[in-house]
């Protein structure tokens, strides 16, 4: 793949990820002050459906791919010496992937 192509493709990351985002935060919105958040039973409940729980964890996947493309850029750009902007990518990589895991974790235990 070329350079140009990937770069498009990052782009496009960036930019269907904060769509689904912000789609996202209007339906959450919505849902909390339709009543899914009344007591911590009716949260669980709520989380239990298949439906609210998939949205919530594509919108993890979202924020974890727009996040990792956002970073990925500026190191990209302002970390030179390779070692350390390979270093960098590879911790952030690190911890994004954690946090994706353990949302995702926390959502199926919730069930």
């Amino acid at each position: 793949m070329s350079r140009r192509a990937s770069g498009l493709k990052a782009w496009l990351l960036q930019r269907l990820s904060a769509v689904y985002i912000a789609l996202f935060a209007f339906y959450f919105l919505f849902a909390m002050l339709g009543g899914a958040a009344q007591s911590h039973e009716a949260w669980r409940a709520w989380l239990a459906s298949p439906m609210p729980a998939l949205a919530m964890i594509l919108f993890f996947i979202a924020l974890t791919t727009h996040a990792w493309v956002g970073i990925r850029d500026v190191l990209v750009d302002y970390a030179r010496p390779l070692w350390l902007r390979l270093s960098l990518l590879s911790v952030v990589g690190v911890i994004l992937l954690g946090s994706l895991s353990g949302a995702v974790m926390a959502l199926l235990a919730a069930r």
